[in-house]
């Protein structure tokens, strides 16, 4: 978050978007239909819709389309031409480096996003940034690369695109506190006996966002904003104590900030996640978006709650791990996402997600220092381990 509007920044942005196919992937494709004359698209990825991608081809007419998931390789380039085809994962580097790219918009879902965001920052490059492990599994390397880079780092995060959007004009030293809002999820009114009945139907129905069944599932479990937490200690330089999560259960406040004279700012506006993608892709300047507005005539109530981390231990995980610091945020992040994935698979219970998080937190350790080599290490040794736990 540097660098102020240039003569560079008037001009069409050329996008590479990663995970086109996806929730945030798809709703950036909805805002360059609205702005044709801001945005061209360079580059698109998926990792297995290639039905879906090869519609984005043939309408966006991108030069570079990669399809991580090689089984699908032949099929998306019997479906296409016109455009260079590309598949693996490995390659996702190198596409985001490219020259005739300015903004990369990742919107992965897990580790795999932390390596292009990183070689996008090197590259120097405008990050929009939807992925939330990036940050969590690599906060230190990714802001010490962006110190030393001309790349900038947006977040699409609607927390934190709020957080941002609330500081402009302010001086960071001003901050006292930031209060990260969340909806509860679906089961903010369940008591902890009824949250070990919980389906998989039952989780993935939230009550105010459409996301993947990833990102629903750790909205559920209240792990997002635990790892939403973590991010917002990365971005805006604050420690933890600093970042303080509430219950806001119309998710109408996105985030609010309190400053030292015992003011605050929030912003506000409808769920819908166009308005932290339009928000990242323009900053910081804003672009129109044909949205939803609030009414202010209606009548509405807006009310807030404490979180409770018994019910919801896996923001307490998250935020113990940021204190502890090194590789407990990667380990923290791998078993979730392997939790999660044996959930959906009906391998595990609802409430054992947080057990093998804690679990493995206990039992994976690394003494090394920082660097992307043994954050691979760390990230498959925890996707072991975390796969062999009994529940």
């Amino acid at each position: 978050m540097k660098k102020n509007l240039t003569d560079k920044d008037l001009k069409k942005q050329k996008l590479a978007i990663l995970g086109s196919t996806g929730s945030i992937g798809t709703q950036t494709l909805e805002i360059v239909r609205q702005h044709p004359d801001k945005f061209e698209i360079i580059a698109l990825t998926a990792h297995s819709n290639w039905e879906l991608l090869a519609e984005q081809v043939k309408e966006f007419k991108p030069d570079y389309v990669l399809i991580s998931n090689q089984d699908y390789y032949s099929k998306l380039k019997k479906a296409v031409s016109g455009t260079k085809i590309m598949t693996g994962s490995e390659h996702l580097p190198a596409l985001v480096s490219l020259p005739e790219v300015d903004t990369v918009l990742n919107s992965l879902v897990g580790f795999a996003g932390f390596e292009s965001t990183l070689e996008a920052i090197r590259s120097g490059k405008k990050v929009a940034l939807a992925n939330k492990e990036s940050l969590v599994v690599g906060g230190e390397l990714i802001m010490e690369e962006l110190k030393n880079s001309e790349a900038e780092l947006i977040p699409v995060d609607s927390e934190h695109s709020a957080m941002l959007q609330c500081l402009v004009g302010e001086n960071m030293s001003d901050i006292e506190k930031i209060i990260i809002t969340a909806s509860g999820g679906p089961f903010r009114e369940l008591t902890k006996e009824q949250m070990q009945q919980v389906t998989i139907e039952q989780a993935l129905d939230h009550p105010n966002w459409s996301m993947g069944a990833k990102i629903t599932i750790d909205s559920s479990t209240m792990m997002n904003k635990g790892l939403e937490i973590i991010e917002a200690h990365w971005l805006f330089d604050l420690p933890v104590e600093k970042i303080e999560p509430v219950i806001h259960p119309q998710s109408i406040i996105h985030s609010m900030i309190t400053f030292i004279d015992g003011s605050s700012k929030a912003q506000l506006g409808l769920p819908d996640m166009k308005v932290p993608i339009i928000y990242a892709l323009s900053y910081p300047e804003r672009l129109s978006l044909d949205t939803p507005r609030m009414n202010w005539n209606e009548a509405q109530n807006l009310t807030f709650e404490p979180v409770d981390f018994d019910k919801f231990p896996c923001v307490r995980l998250a935020m113990d791990s940021i204190t502890k610091g090194g590789y407990a945020p990667a380990v923290l992040n791998a078993a979730n996402e392997v939790a999660v994935e044996r959930f959906l698979n009906k391998e595990i219970g609802y409430i054992h997600i947080p057990e093998i998080v804690k679990e493995s937190l206990a039992n994976i350790e690394s003494n090394d220092s920082l660097n992307t080599e043994t954050l691979k290490e760390i990230d498959k040794e925890t996707r072991s381990y975390a796969h062999t736990i009994i529940k």
